[in-house]
């Protein structure tokens, strides 16, 4: 009797053990071209709608003038920069107005030290996308592994501790975590520096290159210096891991939850009856499909970590958006919280769009 051929890799990949057909062709660039503009569509209300609610939310105490100044100014001072600025008009013609000039790019100048809020984006927004960058990274390098090793040694003492493990890291705050790092590696062990985004000898030579980006990996990559690219690099070291530690565990847990999904497939059942040997199943058939979901939450992961960059920028001194919103809450300055909280929505919407089609690339069924 003749040996059957043994099934490629794209036959073991098919669930339930069917023979993968080549997939059909008709109505899906349909599909993926009608899903991709209904996402994008999706985008304008979303935005909308959270620069309205923090507009609103703002407004519940009041004028911004009035909570920013009021104990600093006269009574008739702060009457007259009210009416300058249009704050003793209805709340709904302050509404509608603020949302023309969000449309142009205005939002407002800050009222504490009186700069553009589009400024104040420009200047240190780069710094935060940066920093949820290099925490993004330490969030893959370490959750993605860990989560496979916990997968690969299920109900064993090693997945135990690397459950453990993950709860600790998601629900440690950032600036506990922050203080932690610093204590031990910068204060005990003398090896990172303590605060900051470089040294200061760094930044002067940043800040004079000529159409500098604000983010200074790049700007010291520009520049052709190997000393800034490693005092820069080092700078974010700490930061990175206290902010990717948050999502490090996320990841960590949705890995292990999908491959031993995929572990228990019918296709993985038959490769292991051929004696495929686990670690080897995990590494060839389990561990992509695991990927699908983390790239569904990647988007809402953003999102965590710009919240996270709040409590981590101001613990490490990294000024970029995160360190100034909180500087401008302290001193109420709603029209300054208002812009970065706008742009922040924005970053967060895009990159959702952008997730929700990259999973629909690699996943037809997300399209559906």
């Amino acid at each position: 009797m003749t040996d059957l051929p043994e099934p490629s890799g794209a036959a073991i990949a098919a669930p339930g053990g069917a023979t993968p057909t080549a997939p059909s062709t008709r109505g899906g660039g349909g599909g993926l071209g009608r899903y991709i503009v209904v996402r994008a569509l999706l985008i304008v209300p979303t935005v909308f709608i959270l620069v309205t609610v923090v507009f609103f939310a703002m407004r519940a105490t009041g004028d911004p003038i009035t909570a920013a100044l009021g104990g600093r100014l006269t009574p008739a001072q702060l009457q007259e920069r009210i009416e300058a600025a249009g704050y003793d008009r209805p709340l709904l013609v302050q509404y509608i107005e603020y949302l023309g000039r969000v449309l142009t790019g205005d939002f407002g100048s800050t009222i504490s030290d009186n700069r553009p809020v589009t400024e104040v984006l420009l200047t240190y927004g780069g710094a935060t996308l940066e920093l949820a960058f290099y925490a993004l990274i330490v969030a893959f390098l370490v959750g993605i592994p860990l989560g496979l090793l916990a997968a690969a040694r299920r109900d064993r003492p090693a997945d135990a501790a690397l459950r453990l493990f993950a709860i600790l890291c998601y629900a440690t705050p950032v600036f506990f975590a922050g203080l932690l790092l610093k204590l031990v590696f910068a204060v005990w062990l003398d090896l990172l520096p303590v605060a900051g985004r470089a040294s200061t000898s760094t930044e002067l030579q940043l800040a004079f290159l000529p159409d500098a980006t604000g983010i200074y990996l790049i700007d010291a990559i520009r520049a052709g210096s190997s000393e800034a690219i490693a005092d820069v690099l080092q700078h974010a070291v700490l930061p990175s891991i206290a902010l990717g530690l948050l999502t490090a565990g996320v990841f960590l847990r949705l890995v292990r939850t999908n491959v031993i999904g995929t572990l228990a497939m019918d296709y993985v059942d038959a490769a292991r009856s051929r004696g495929v040997s686990e670690s080897r199943l995990v590494r060839t058939h389990a561990w992509r499909p695991a990927l699908i979901p983390i790239i569904t939450v990647i988007g809402l992961q953003i999102a965590l970590l710009l919240g996270g960059a709040v409590l981590t920028e101001t613990t490490f001194e990294w000024r970029g958006l995160g360190f100034q919103l909180a500087e401008y809450l302290q001193a109420r300055d709603f029209v300054a919280v208002q812009g970065i909280v706008a742009l922040l929505a924005v970053i967060v919407a895009l990159t959702n769009f952008v997730v929700d089609v990259v999973a629909a690339l690699i996943d037809p069924r997300v399209r559906y």
